[in-house]
């Protein structure tokens, strides 16, 4: 068994930009709205990745009780801005907002979280696409191991429009052949254990045992998640799993670091695609 070390493709990923940086003035937007605890942290994070690799950050927040106008207010400007390469609207929203219509104001050339419809729309159809954050970190650790996907069989557990379904599209895309598995699926060990890949996003702890996986599969955990000491785990029961998989990625330091990674890709990505790099 072999560890996918997140930690060490995201370095990787970041130094390389790094380099492609300098002299390069690239900024990214992040918007806040109100002050939910793990949002706060994630936004420290995604600020402190763009000082790490010398990439410009704004921070505009909004309190919680504010209205739909006022959001759409700071989108249009951010669009409006040069200076502004990527924005991202940091999810979830406090209630009464309504997401996807926010999500959809962003200019789809600074969309780098990849969540407009019209990304989305340029995925499925095959199309140059903007790729959402996470599945684009997932597929860049299966690259950086040089797992084979063409011809294999793939399952993805979860159909979120954040994870899931782009995932199961983005697998589609390297010649795998894909099932996506969720709440309703019948029989889903059955269906698992016929994988040679494995990637479960579903949010329950230790959802994927042993016993649903073939020996050898490749299993990456996209889950975060507490077990019942508190203790961070991932969607897979990793212990006993790992003991049949050829490949696996911990929780954390597995997929967790390549999200805000490729956050930064996709805006330095963007940079290079307007100046027709």
């Amino acid at each position: 068994m072999q560890l996918i070390d997140g930690k060490l493709v995201a370095k990787t990923l970041r130094e390389q930009m790094k380099e492609e940086l300098k002299g390069l003035s690239v900024g990214l937007a992040v918007i806040l709205v109100g002050e939910d605890p793990a949002s706060e942290v994630y936004v420290r994070n995604k600020i402190k990745a763009c000082d790490e690799v010398g990439m410009r950050s704004y921070l505009e927040r909004l309190p919680k009780d504010c209205a739909f106008e006022d959001v759409k207010a700071v989108i249009e400007r951010l669009n409006a801005d040069e200076n502004v390469d990527g924005i991202i609207l940091q999810l979830p929203l406090p209630k009464g907002l309504d997401e996807n219509a926010l999500v959809d104001l962003i200019d789809p050339e600074k969309d780098v979280d990849g969540c407009s419809y019209q990304q989305k729309g340029r995925l499925w159809t095959g199309r140059e696409a903007i790729l959402p954050c996470t599945p684009f970190g997932v597929m860049k650790l299966l690259e950086f191991y040089n797992i084979p996907l063409s011809g294999k069989r793939a399952v993805v557990i979860g159909r979120s429009n954040l994870v899931g379904k782009p995932l199961a599209q983005l697998l589609m895309n390297s010649n795998c052949t894909v099932t996506v598995c969720h709440s309703r699926t019948q029989n889903i060990a059955e269906v698992v254990k016929e994988a040679d890949i494995v990637a479960v996003a579903i949010g329950k702890a230790k959802f994927l045992t042993a016993d649903m996986v073939k020996d050898g599969a490749v299993v990456i955990d996209v889950g975060m998640d507490r077990d019942e000491n508190g203790k961070l785990c991932g969607d897979v029961d990793f212990e006993n799993v790992s003991k049949k998989c050829s490949y696996i990625t911990p929780v954390p330091g597995g997929v967790g670091p390549m999200t805000v990674t490729m956050l930064l890709f996709n805006t330095l990505l963007v940079k290079k695609r307007k100046l027709g790099k």
